[in-house]
């Protein structure tokens, strides 16, 4: 029988000792949570449902399309373990699950996270043994709670505006990991294009002499294209979907390496990782017994002025808003492929990259997005969480800094937002010094990207001053931003409570949101504004709205509302279903025009 997500779901960070355990698990819905008392955690306990992991239950895929309020549900499912896997240590890992997550081995409990979008990983070594395992993982949410961020999801019963089909329990894959007891525990890379260099730091569990090989194969640069290879079986082949190993291209080592290390890893050929050409090195870490296979981006990114450099360079950011929101998975791709195509989808419009709005994306997107050259920025699903109240900080900043951990690395994420849209919560504004504390926690753990402290309003302290901005009328939108050039002023929504100062790069990262279904004047259409009558309308409001971000100097990017129709909010370029509503060589004609900071500061 296949195994759904059958691919290895960590590919920066691969060894070949795995197993997925994607499939067919027990299941069991416990909206009273009873299901400790009633003892769901052993092997005699009745289980009424079968559920297909890593769907939620909420999906079509998932084999049950449950779509009411979850507040418990329970999986279990036996694993047979092989004498010689049980050497070393084993991990049982989570893609994701929605929210407070227990596990529990053979009956005991094994450990426990809270968070319902991070990546997570339990060492359950004492509690196996040879032959037959069972694995319980039981998961408790409440989309109503103010104090657990739920991103889009409703919370209400029915979806409604922009709040859509909400995601209980594992959303992604659950694999188990057998690795050495000496071995690598975690790595970052901090890439260095003008000493054509990578410093790689690794955070190691016992000592002994660590290595990093670089090598770098010239064939991947005829560009990212769709390939049947990432499906896999569940076998790692260490090179997964991306390419076979090229040239060695760089090697660093450091003997008696104990704790937290760094190498200086100099190359011999120096490719750059840009919009469009994803030039990956791959790497080989070895550490002891211990192997992993991983891959990294030679590029750099900073501000200056009122542009976004890339390699020095500057780069107006045509970005899409994308939910990853998909009709049979609702939070989870039906396939690999899937997240490969959507990428696709947005760079076939001339889009250069996205804003991962509302939700950690999982690490197989940002792969992608690697290999491509798109540009991303992290975001967190904020939304719902009572920003108002001080100890929201404790909802928001473990997750929030595991996920700054996790996707560090990939050279497709330039940019970090944990908030976005701090609206009033019962008429009470936001805790100001809990936007203030996450922004400055963010740029200590990452001093290499821009931060973004709540995008739309209302800023507190951020690298780049951006807004939401949904006027339909080009006229009044152009007037928002007439006054950028010779005055530095701008108009919008939430001025009387933020003030766009001086000199600050401005992100326009939000905007048209053109309402149209694919059947002109529909009903059931839900966006932004006044729906156009014609598609002629639509392309003249799009190019008309565009053009005027384009056009300004002091504008260093755009993000338009958005990739896909998600339920029923139908302003997407693309149908739910990823059809095309006009050709994407209408959107790219308009969207690679060269913007006006390009030209002022040499892009």
């Amino acid at each position: 029988m296949s195994i759904p997500r059958p691919e290895h779901p960590k590919p920066q960070f691969q060894r070949e000792n795995w197993v997925n355990l994607n499939g067919t698990w027990d299941f069991e819905i416990d909206n009273g949570r009873s299901g400790q008392a009633r003892k769901l955690y052993e092997d005699e306990a009745e289980y009424k449902l079968s559920i297909n992991v890593p769907f939620c239950p909420e999906s079509k895929l998932s084999g049950l399309a449950h779509k009411d309020f979850l507040y418990g549900v329970w999986y279990r499912r036996k694993v047979c373990i092989d004498p010689e896997k049980l050497t070393g240590l084993v991990f049982l890992h989570i893609g994701a699950a929605d929210w407070k997550t227990s596990v529990y081995i053979n009956g005991r409990p094994a450990g426990n996270h809270e968070g319902g979008y991070v990546s997570f990983k339990v060492d359950i070594t004492d509690a196996v043994h040879p032959g037959e395992n069972t694995i319980v993982i039981c998961c408790e949410d409440d989309e109503r709670d103010p104090m657990i961020p739920r991103g889009k999801q409703s919370e209400e019963f029915y979806s409604h505006g922009c709040d859509y089909t909400r995601t209980t329990g594992i959303w992604q894959t659950v694999w188990l990991e057998f690795v050495p007891k000496t071995h690598i525990e975690s790595v970052k890379y901090y890439p260095d294009p003008k000493q054509g260099a990578v410093l790689v730091e690794a955070v190691l569990h016992g000592k002994g002499t660590f290595s990093a090989e670089a090598f770098y194969d010239e064939l991947q640069e005829d560009g990212f294209k769709l390939s049947s290879d990432c499906q896999g079986d569940g076998s790692l082949d260490s090179r997964d979907c991306r390419r076979d190993f090229g040239n060695a291209v760089g090697f660093a080592a450091a003997e008696n390496a104990a704790g937290t290390i760094r190498v200086l890893l100099s190359l011999s050929e120096i490719h750059l990782w840009e919009p469009g050409h994803g030039r990956l090195y791959d790497l080989l870490l070895r550490f002891g017994e211990d192997e992993v296979h991983s891959y990294f981006g030679l590029r750099s990114v900073r501000m200056e002025g009122y542009a976004f450099l890339l390699n020095e360079k500057a780069v107006f950011q045509r970005l899409v808003l994308d939910q990853g929101f998909y009709p049979d998975g609702v939070y989870t791709a039906p396939a690999d492929a899937d997240l490969a195509r959507d990428i696709a989808l947005s760079m076939a419009c001339g889009f250069n990259g996205a804003r991962l709005h509302q939700k950690t994306f999982e690490e197989r997107f940002l792969y992608h997005a690697d290999r491509a050259g798109y540009l991303v920025w992290g975001e967190y699903g904020n939304w719902g969480l009572d920003h108002t109240r001080p100890e929201a900080v404790y909802s928001i900043l473990p997750e929030w800094l595991g996920q700054m951990r996790r996707d560090f690395s990939h050279p497709s994420l330039i940019g970090w937002c944990p908030f976005n849209e701090t609206w009033d919560v019962d008429g009470r504004a936001q805790y100001d010094p809990l936007i203030g504390l996450i922004y400055d926690v963010t740029k200590e753990a990452d001093p290499t990207r821009p931060v973004i402290d709540t995008s739309g309003n209302y800023h507190v302290r951020t690298d780049i001053f951006d807004v939401h901005d949904y006027e339909q009328d080009p006229e009044k939108f152009a007037e928002h931003f007439a006054h950028l050039v010779p005055e530095d002023r701008i108009t919008e929504q939430c001025m009387s409570r933020q003030t766009y100062e001086k000199g600050q790069p401005l992100f326009v990262s939000e905007y048209g949101g053109i309402r149209w279904s694919g059947e002109p004047e529909s009903e059931k259409a839900w966006g932004y504004g006044n729906a156009p009558k014609t598609p002629e309308e639509y392309k003249t409001r799009y190019r008309a709205l565009t053009e005027i971000l384009l056009q300004n100097p002091k504008i260093m990017g755009f993000c338009y509302t958005q990739l896909t129709d998600v339920e029923q909010e139908q302003n997407g370029v693309y149908t739910f279903d990823r059809k095309e509503k006009f050709p994407a060589e209408f959107f790219r004609e308009v969207n690679t025009q060269r913007a006006a900071v390009e030209q002022s500061q040499g892009g």
